[in-house]
């Protein structure tokens, strides 16, 4: 099934940049390719034409089995994980201000908004992201492999205490999702961000009061072993180089693009088609009533 993901506020707000960091020489429109080593070769050559590129014009990482399992191996069950890598993806890089845009393709597991935030936890930012396999697969592979893009571009390592806290929140969140529904999770998660980067949270007692007061407004009823987990992470990550008003900046920037494309032709076309449903549904109600009949308490039949 493919799906398109316009990422909204609460879903995009979740996934900050760690460090301000952008690709080396890289201008808008150029494109990154990653492959999974356990594709075919007839597989790869459909992938790539799929996606619209040439192997010989775009830079292509591969990725393997054993990159998914170093990366995720501790917070994802091997079974999601597989055997095999075989999901792929492309980055278009875009203009500055333009903001994120993630499509998939017979991906099964990882949302698009895992994949937009391994890339913005990695210093990317307005892209276009396509992310595909030659049948339905979990997506562990392409995830993986964004994550290696930037550091192969870069011709720089980044931190492994850094990849460790973006992987575990990308599965935090997704646990979160399972039990309370993505859009609490990712809302959860955007809000503590923006906490941090306004509030002074010095110690481990205030992040645990700071979470659990975001969570009550959200109506989250979380467990114990839940917020001792959040609270584990954001203290983790409160402890690395993160430049939090450059987290705002992003915040900020998030809700412009949002304001564009509601006010473009295609928002406007959207809202339409919410509106036209509603009306259509509210006629049929109407219908319903207009033609039923009630029985009163006496036995009177009433039309």
């Amino acid at each position: 099934m493919k799906k398109r993901y316009k990422i909204m506020i609460s879903t995009l707000a979740v996934w900050m940049l760690f460090v301000s960091v952008s690709f080396a020489d890289a201008a808008p429109g150029d494109e990154i390719v990653t492959l999974g080593e356990d594709l075919s070769p007839q597989q790869k050559e459909e992938l790539l034409n799929e996606m619209g590129v040439s192997e010989d014009d775009v830079l292509i990482v591969t990725v393997s089995n054993e990159e998914e399992h170093q990366y995720l191996g501790d917070h994802i069950s091997a079974s999601v994980i597989g055997s095999n890598a075989l999901s792929s993806s492309k980055i278009t890089l875009l203009e500055e201000g333009e903001g994120m845009d993630v499509e998939t393709n017979r991906i099964n597991w990882v949302s698009e908004g895992m994949y937009a935030n391994a890339l913005i936890t990695a210093g990317v930012k307005d892209a276009d992201i396509y992310v595909t396999a030659p049948f339905d697969v979990s997506g562990t592979g392409a995830l993986t492999g964004l994550i290696k893009a930037y550091e192969t571009s870069m011709d720089e390592v980044i931190p492994e205490d850094q990849k460790e806290v973006a992987n575990e929140e990308l599965v935090k969140t997704a646990e979160l999702g399972d039990e309370y529904g993505v859009e609490d999770a990712t809302e959860l998660m955007a809000r503590i961000k923006e906490a941090l980067s306004e509030e002074d949270i010095e110690t481990e007692e205030d992040m645990r009061n700071l979470i659990q007061r975001i969570a009550d407004e959200l109506g989250m009823n979380l467990t114990d072993e839940e917020l001792n987990g959040l609270v584990s992470l954001f203290e983790r990550m409160k402890n690395l180089n993160i430049d939090w008003d450059q987290v705002q900046n992003q915040i900020n920037s998030i809700r412009d693009n949002i304001g564009d494309f509601l006010s473009s032709d295609e928002g406007q076309s959207f809202i339409q088609s919410i509106l036209d449903f509603f009306s259509e549904f509210i006629d049929t109600l109407r219908g319903w009533f207009s033609s039923s009949e009630a029985i009163t308490p006496t036995g009177e039949r009433t039309t």
